[in-house]
């Protein structure tokens, strides 16, 4: 099954309606936006169908019955999910990648070409190189490559899943390019908060990536609404909630490790903000 462009239609076209539609029938789709407009993608197979059916229906306002059942088709597999969210999948794909070359932070050897400062190991200390000299040494990378290490199979596990529950929603929504732009700017921005608040330090993981994400998607959603965007109840209070309690201290003397408390706010900061322009400029053209 190919993912290919359906249609093209104005930004000023509601199209929630028949997204809607889309939904109830199970009919694998995304949105895009592209400049003024806002373009379909439906399977190769299905185009056809989806056409016909906004020539009928273009408000979405139809009951799902016999007639349209045969449009109906099972959930796309992992794997048609993965070639529709490429950024998603990719990243995901990265951060195994390193965490089995660094074997999820026992292998210090490896760790230290990902982590935010270059590092040498001696005795029982740690011995960092400076951000200004690594920077001039050309080690740009450093910036953002610490959102894919991972020290632990649960630390893994539950960045991985919210990665592909938050990414792939913005990729389907935003487009792919988009996606990737974000998560190198929480990155970095979260990177940069964690280095100037605990000094340097050893930290790394998607969290202040996926705060960002979490803000982006939360104040976007708020101001220009989108069955995409439309996440689950309860699950940014949960996310804010788990935030607050890192922030207390509570998770680290329980013997769970220490907490990038710095990056986790850095990153829902800095996403809550592009969320916002974001947001406001989606609204803007929809009204214009």
């Amino acid at each position: 099954m190919k993912i290919i462009e359906v249609m093209r239609l104005p930004l000023s076209v509601d199209l929630s309606g028949f997204v809607n539609l889309l939904q109830r029938l199970q009919v694998p789709h995304r949105v895009s936006e592209e400049g003024e407009e806002q373009v379909l993608w439906a399977p190769d197979t299905l185009v056809a169908d989806v056409r016909e059916l906004y020539q009928r229906f273009p408000d979405g306002n139809a009951e799902v019955g016999a007639d349209l059942s045969a449009m109906a088709t099972p959930q796309p597999s992992l794997a048609d999910q993965a070639k529709a969210c490429k950024v998603t999948a990719s990243v995901l794909v990265l951060c195994l990648i390193v965490a089995g070359l660094t074997g999820l932070g026992d292998n210090l050897n490896a760790i230290s070409w990902f982590t935010f400062l270059e590092f040498r190991v001696q005795g029982e200390y740690l011995h960092f190189t400076p951000l200004a000299q690594g920077l001039t040494e050309g080690q740009w990378w450093r910036l953002v490559s610490p959102m894919l290490l991972h020290f632990g199979v649960l630390h893994l596990a539950m960045n991985g899943l919210w990665y592909w529950e938050l990414g792939k929603r913005i990729e389907l929504r935003q487009g792919p390019w988009l996606l990737l732009g974000l998560t190198l700017l929480f990155s970095l921005v979260s990177n940069l908060a964690q280095h100037y608040t605990s000094g340097p330090s050893l930290f790394g993981g998607l969290s202040g990536v996926l705060y960002g994400l979490l803000g982006h998607v939360w104040l976007y959603q708020w101001l220009a609404p989108n069955p995409y965007f439309n996440l689950p109840k309860g699950v940014l209070v949960m996310m804010l909630i788990w935030l607050v309690i890192c922030l207390t201290g509570v998770v680290g003397q329980l013997g769970f490790g220490q907490i990038a408390n710095a990056a986790h706010v850095g990153g829902l900061l800095i996403g809550c903000l592009t969320g916002l322009l974001g947001g406001a400029l989606a609204r803007r053209k929809l009204s214009a």
